[in-house]
Parts: structure tokens; sequence; C-alpha cells
């Protein structure tokens, strides 16, 4: 884990609580999405105590997976397209999984994310989940960028 890339959850939020990707949980996924030609990618492997039955991930834990990795994917979109040097706080509006097949736990999941669609202030991301090189999961998200007065503005700060 010594080489292991710094994730934009590193650099731009360290102190948020975020289950999923705040590095600041330390009950928390605190998963780590980097940098893709196309979007973000991250590799995130579970332990048993992310087990639905014997051997497999719950199906909330790879929802949460999909969500932060999504969520991230479009603030960097957004940061990079605004020209800016800190990514915007944004939010999920919506979001859907399809679960594919049983993941299982304790193996190295691959999870990627690119944005298919962008505008000003959201952005329409599509999300993989994939375990041994098989398509487990996959997911859609809705993620806006919130302004000052909603509860989650500057929650990354």
């Amino acid at each position: 884990m010594a080489d292991e890339e710094i994730g934009v959850q590193r650099e731009f939020a360290p102190s948020s609580i975020c289950f999923g990707c705040g590095p600041a949980n330390q009950q928390g996924l605190k998963i780590n999405s980097t940098r893709t030609e196309d979007g973000l990618e991250l590799w995130f492997t579970t332990s048993d105590e992310h087990q639905a039955f014997p051997g497999m991930v719950n199906g909330g834990i790879i929802g949460t997976l999909l969500d932060c990795h999504g969520n991230w994917t479009a603030a960097i979109a957004l940061m990079d397209a605004n020209g800016d040097s800190e990514p915007p706080c944004t939010v999920t509006a919506s979001y859907s999984v399809q679960l594919r097949r049983p993941t299982p736990v304790n193996v190295p999941l691959h999870v990627t994310a690119r944005v298919s669609e962008l505008s000003e202030d959201r952005a329409n991301v599509e999300m993989e989940l994939h375990a041994d090189g098989k398509l487990c999961a996959k997911g859609k998200g809705l993620f806006v960028a919130v302004s000052e007065g909603h509860p989650a503005f500057h929650r990354w700060s």
C-alpha cells in the first residue's frame, strides 16, 4: 500500500467523514479513486464484514462504491470543465444499480466511471464494477453541484 496513488478524495477532501469515500471515517470504506483517460477508477478489496451471505459482497456496499465513485467522477469532471483548482461539492440526485452477478468478497474489485453527459452544474455518470474480470454490477447516476445554503455545501473542507 505504500505505493498507492493519492486519490481525489485524499487530495481534495482529507477531512471528509462520508462512509463510502471519507478518508477521515475510520469505520468507512475510504475509497481511493484515481484519474484515468476518460474518468476515474478505483481498486477496492472487501473484507468479511462486507458480506451479504458467505463469500459474497452485500448489495448495499456495492451501491455505496458505485455512488461515491460516481459522485467524485462528476465533481472532477465539473472542476476540469470549469477550469477550477478544486472540485465543486456535488451530491447524488439519483442513481440506480444493476446487480448482474454475485460479487465475491476478499478479491480486488475494479470500479470505473465516466461522464456520459455534462452541463454547467451537473453530470450524468456511468459506473461499472468488475471482479476477476467479470462485470458484477453497473450503475448510472445524476450528480449535482450544490451551492451555499445546502447542508452538504463545504462538507469536503
